[in-house]
């Protein structure tokens, strides 16, 4: 009887994963497009900046009392939330912004397929969790689809390391947020809105740094009236409803199903970069695509029981 109870109970934890995981990629797929909107009209570090000082605001709204009555817990685990938030969050939509003055939206989108990947060879060095031999097969599909992307369709170009900036910057920051989602295996047991609160805390902290290197070194773009609209968009879209449901979904089906879903950014990104940015589909971006997705396919059928 218990046995049925605990089945019924984790069919409806994965059900409610999914939608809340479903969501969180088209608002991912969203921050492709906004990335893209945002040139021009708004300096990429000021973006990350006003991005999480926003998110602070709302979070001091609708998570205070949550945060008083978690501090005692939080307070023992501030360095490793300020890692978990500096490298997720600041370091990986620095890197985000950045890369979209030199690459496409759609390459965006696609690029992030590669964070399933990191996930999972991340959590067997770290926690020995089991790669079976279709999840190898599926990381070496998935690997030729992120090449693809990132030589434009000509494989050549690795021999020369002929690389798009953009598209680097794109796989450093994979490699961040990957991290970040392993590091929720290890998240302090609070609510997910009082864990956010420090997270996003943390994040516009280290991003005050990031927005004086830029203002002194780079041509600095004070926010016009889209700039504005692109950061009220990314703090609500991306930023709060994304990363809250994405925090809920990794507690309620683990880091490495959830990792699964961040599939679903690329073909939300590519379908809306046609539409809003009229961007073309070229043949090699459809092939990129198939493989990630054919990858993530084969490592989630052959993921370890």
């Amino acid at each position: 009887m218990n046995s049925g109870i605990a089945t019924k109970s984790s069919v409806s934890d994965s059900r409610r994963a999914y939608l809340l995981l479903v969501v969180t990629t088209l608002c991912w797929g969203c921050n492709a497009i906004l990335s893209k909107l945002a040139v021009g009209e708004i300096s990429p570090m000021l973006l990350v900046c006003l991005r999480w000082f926003g998110v602070v605001l709302l979070l001091a709204v609708f998570s205070r009392q949550q945060i008083v009555e978690n501090w005692p817990v939080l307070r023992k685990h501030l360095p490793y939330i300020a890692i978990m938030g500096s490298a997720g969050f600041t370091a990986f939509n620095a890197l985000f912004y950045a890369a979209a003055h030199s690459t496409s939206a759609i390459n965006i989108g696609i690029l992030q397929g590669a964070i399933p990947i990191f996930v999972i060879v991340g959590s067997f060095f770290l926690f020995r969790i089991r790669i079976t031999a279709l999840q190898t097969m599926g990381i070496g599909v998935t690997l030729l689809g992120v090449f693809t992307i990132a030589s434009a369709g000509d494989l050549s170009q690795l021999l020369q390391l002929s690389f798009n900036q953009g598209d680097i910057f794109m796989l450093l920051a994979c490699f961040l947020y990957a991290a970040y989602s392993i590091g929720l295996m290890r998240r302090p047991a609070v609510p997910a809105l009082a864990l956010f609160a420090f997270l996003a805390g943390t994040a516009f902290l280290a991003s005050l740094p990031l927005v004086v290197i830029e203002s002194l070194y780079q041509p600095f773009e004070w926010p016009t009236t889209a700039g504005w609209l692109v950061v009220v968009l990314v703090t609500l879209l991306p930023s709060f409803v994304a990363q809250i449901f994405f925090i809920q979904g990794v507690t309620l089906i683990g880091p490495g199903r959830a990792g699964v879903f961040v599939n679903l950014v690329p073909v939300f990104a590519s379908i809306m970069a046609v539409i809003f940015l009229d961007e073309s589909f070229e043949v090699y971006h459809g092939v990129a695509l198939l493989l990630v997705l054919g990858g993530i396919g084969l490592s989630e059928i052959g993921k370890a029981k």
